[in-house]
């Protein structure tokens, strides 16, 4: 397992980290240990949480996660393991008070005792990774990004990081922290597959050039890319059980990821894979994994079967000759996500 730095902080990890947002929802404890240890086995020293997983969130499941990486933190030395958390954001009107205008707000307050019940319920005296799981372009960067800095001067986190922002609020906050002399952050972690190539763009520039990384989520496109979905939504499937569910936002979701070209697009890559001799969604792994701007990319599962699928990925080196097939693709059925095809940022 090769390790990259994060940003131009001291961390340096694992090239493909261990998602865990479905512990505590589609996993149960037992099985969510069996996934850590298999990770941990494997060479991944990078493990992502989130203080509002399980997913699909809910007030009664918020932090559920958090304690079981906790459990299974226990059983390691800490110094073994870069562990990452999120801190929710406005992402959630319902999540915890204060709020502002109806949402949770990023403010001191709501920092400062995320982060705190975070280290409770994973019991550890420290993050390594602490990030915005949600932007809140409300309020200045500069009061967000002087709570982190703080926290990290206290020594219960050593990196900060965003999550789910746009090139504008990066660079925003990246001047932010250059004028203000805070930290600044040295991540950022948004949906790129190779259904969703939109950080290719701008978000590749400002990640180069600003010295920032990208941590890939959702690199095999929520399973589309696993090929599951090709002959209709399978049992147990997270988009099927949205797509099944009463839920409007969460089917919006799940059409986004299930539609005809997201499918039209793994037909294609399907047999790129086969010749290969990999799963594809080894294939995507090892995609994702090959951008000079991306560190670190999240892998996430239900079980140990589904990790041995990707194992493949974790060394794979795709030739010039595959990244041009695969670019073909993307050529005649481009940003599969979207109806139209354009790139949205």
């Amino acid at each position: 397992m090769q390790r990259r730095r994060l940003g131009a902080s001291g961390l340096v990890v694992s090239e493909v980290c261990m998602g865990t947002m479905t512990f505590g929802s589609q996993c149960d404890e037992s099985e969510s240990f069996a996934i850590l240890d298999w990770a941990y086995e494997a060479g991944i020293d990078f493990y992502d949480a989130a203080e509002i997983y399980p997913v699909p969130p809910s007030a009664e499941t918020v932090g559920l996660t958090e304690r079981i990486v906790g459990q299974w933190l226990q059983t390691k030395p800490r110094d073994s393991v870069v562990l990452a958390t999120k801190v929710t954001g406005p992402g959630h009107g319902w999540f915890r008070a204060p709020v502002r205008h109806g949402y949770a707000a990023l403010d001191r307050i709501q920092i400062i005792r995320a982060c705190e019940d975070s280290l409770r319920r994973m019991n550890t005296d420290y993050v390594d990774l602490y990030q915005i799981h949600w932007p809140d372009h409300g309020l200045p960067y500069e009061e967000v990004l002087g709570v982190l800095t703080e926290l990290r001067q206290a020594g219960k986190v050593r990196a900060i990081g965003c999550s789910n922002e746009t090139c504008w609020g990066l660079m925003k906050s990246l001047w932010a922290a250059s004028n203000d002399g805070l930290d600044r952050f040295q991540t950022v972690q948004n949906n790129f597959s190779l259904i969703n190539r939109r950080c290719e763009s701008e978000l590749a520039q400002v990640c180069r050039r600003e010295k920032v990384s990208l941590l890939p989520y959702s690199p095999l496109g929520g399973g589309v890319l696993s090929g599951k979905y090709q002959t209709g939504p399978p049992a147990g499937g997270r988009f099927t059980a949205y797509l099944q569910g009463e839920q409007e936002r969460q089917k919006r979701m799940a059409e986004r990821f299930v539609n005809p070209r997201t499918l039209q697009t793994t037909a294609r890559l399907l047999p790129i894979a086969a010749e290969l001799g990999v799963s594809c969604a080894a294939l995507s792994l090892a995609w994702s994994k090959q951008h000079d701007f991306v560190a670190s990319t999240i892998v996430g599962a239900t079980s140990v079967a589904q990790l041995e699928e990707v194992r493949a990925g974790f060394d794979l080196v795709l030739s010039a000759d595959t990244l041009n097939a695969i670019d073909q693709i993307d050529f005649e059925i481009p940003n599969p996500m979207t109806e139209d095809g354009l790139r949205r940022l």
